[in-house]
């Protein structure tokens, strides 16, 4: 860290602001196992980065987060949102796309858009933060091959993000049939309950510990990465990231796959109670969030009919083939779900 603590980007050359990051982005040497080894042949330094890609097809993904669109520095609550919790969160919301195709993620680069006022503190920390989000959600192999720097009006972090898929065949979103389980791993609605509680009027500092860890999962989102490579093994037959909603990414995947997605009720009522905590402090219907809640970064799967789930997937629900005058979508017990959900432009 800088000796001024208050040192600010517009106080920096960009070399220098580089040197300040490289150092938080080297990854230490893989510590083995399958998928350990690295694929970065050259990484920051030069005008672009070399990647290795062994299976001749790369998985490619993009995200980008906007101060007040996508986080908001200072909270309702008074929580200051850190950059290590930029940072973790940019690492898990790119991870969760490629977890998502049944691929291993290999190297990722980042654009940072920074006003001038930003603290040199704030860029190091994001810069810890997504190593840490690499390193603390299981990527192994993971890399940081290089990125952007800019200034502008607003802070913006855009992530592209490369995977392999060992030689094996994606998962896509198309793949469900009438008759497959509709399944679950991770979790739902817990960003989204500590979204509430960052937008009270509830001071952080009076939040319990349960409340505290929903709130936690909105700023750094645990995705379960391990389950995209484990479903895609165990025979799943269609995947997606739960970002924007479980009904919302649910009519996704049904629309993709000509399909509904008829969910079980008393399944979802047991996504309910991790949400307690935070629904009766706020008077809040916590199903809206289960339903309706992003960022969690869940993953939602098929599997077919008779095959036993894989470790970490719950059942929530089956698929059906849609009537001859009915639309593909989510049911709940058999009626219609509402369409709800995180839309980045209508929202």
């Amino acid at each position: 860290m800088p000796a001024d603590a208050a040192l600010t980007v517009g106080r920096l050359s960009e070399s220098q602001l580089l040197a300040c990051i490289f150092p938080r982005l080297i990854a230490p040497e893989p510590a083995g196992g399958p998928g350990a080894a690295t694929s970065l042949l050259l990484g920051p330094g030069d005008d672009a980065a070399i990647v290795a890609a062994p299976d001749g097809r790369t998985v490619v993904s993009i995200d980008t987060q906007v101060a007040d669109q996508d986080f908001r520095l200072e909270w309702n609550n008074g929580y200051r949102t850190s950059g290590y919790d930029v940072g973790w969160k940019a690492a898990a919301q790119n991870l969760s796309d490629i977890n998502a195709m049944g691929a291993r993620a290999t190297s990722l680069v980042v654009s940072l858009t920074m006003p001038p006022e930003t603290l040199v503190s704030w860029v190091e920390d994001f810069a810890d933060g997504l190593m840490a989000g690499i390193r603390g959600l299981g990527a192994a192999g993971c890399t940081v091959a290089g990125g952007d720097l800019g200034r502008g009006r607003e802070l913006a972090v855009s992530v592209a993000i490369l995977g392999t898929l060992d030689g094996r065949e994606p998962v896509l979103r198309s793949g469900a049939r009438p008759g497959d389980t509709v399944a679950l791993a991770g979790t739902v609605g817990r960003a989204a309950a500590g979204l509430a509680l960052l937008e009270s009027d509830i001071r952080v500092g009076d939040l319990s510990a349960g409340q505290r860890a929903l709130m936690d999962t909105q700023c750094r989102p645990q995705p379960p990465l391990a389950a995209g490579p484990v479903a895609r093994e165990s025979g799943a037959s269609a995947l997606m990231d739960i970002s924007d909603g479980l009904v919302r990414d649910g009519n996704r995947m049904a629309a993709a796959s000509h399909a509904v997605l008829n969910l079980d009720a008393a399944a979802l009522k047991e996504l309910v109670v991790p949400l307690l905590p935070a629904s009766e402090l706020l008077g809040a219907d916590p199903m809206s969030w289960v339903l309706g809640g992003g960022e969690d970064h869940g993953l939602l799967a098929t599997f077919p009919p008779g095959l036993q789930l894989p470790a970490g997937f719950t059942a929530i629900g089956s698929v059906e083939a849609p009537a001859p005058s009915e639309s593909t979508g989510v049911k709940i017990a058999g009626r219609p779900a509402d369409a709800v959900g995180w839309d980045h432009f209508a929202d």
